[in-house]
């Protein structure tokens, strides 16, 4: 897990929502923008699979961003924001093990096919015989 926090610069905003008064003079939504091309914490390849999954994220100048106002304090707002985008890079990063086909065995071909023949026996069993 990397910590690039430092690659980060932030904007704010006035956010909207519960504050009463305060929401309308205080800036507390917090923005964090970082730019993934310039950042020096990634090799190419990271920069690259990180641009690939979170393509929706990233706009065209290859800034990252993410926007948080759920609380009513900058400081609160902007450490959220700090984990938020580290979490996602960091899922980002995470390359899925291939999955293996396999095929069921002889033994599971044969209980399903016992399961299904009890069924089929049980619901034969109910009908009205004349």
């Amino acid at each position: 897990m990397k910590d690039f926090s430092k690659e980060l610069s932030f904007k704010t905003s006035r956010s909207s929502g519960a504050g009463g008064q305060n929401v309308n003079k205080v800036e507390t939504a917090v923005t964090v923008l970082w730019n993934v091309s310039e950042s020096e914490f990634f090799n190419d390849d990271e920069k690259d699979l990180i641009q690939f999954k979170l393509k929706n994220r990233i706009n065209a100048e290859g800034v990252l961003f993410l926007s948080v106002s759920e609380s009513r304090t900058q400081l609160m707002n902007k450490n959220m924001a700090i984990e938020k985008i580290i979490e996602i890079v960091n899922k980002a990063l995470i390359i899925p093990k291939k999955r293996i086909k396999t095929k069921p065995s002889k033994t599971q071909k044969q209980k399903r096919l016992d399961t299904k023949k009890k069924l089929s026996d049980k619901k034969e069993n109910r009908r009205f015989k004349f």
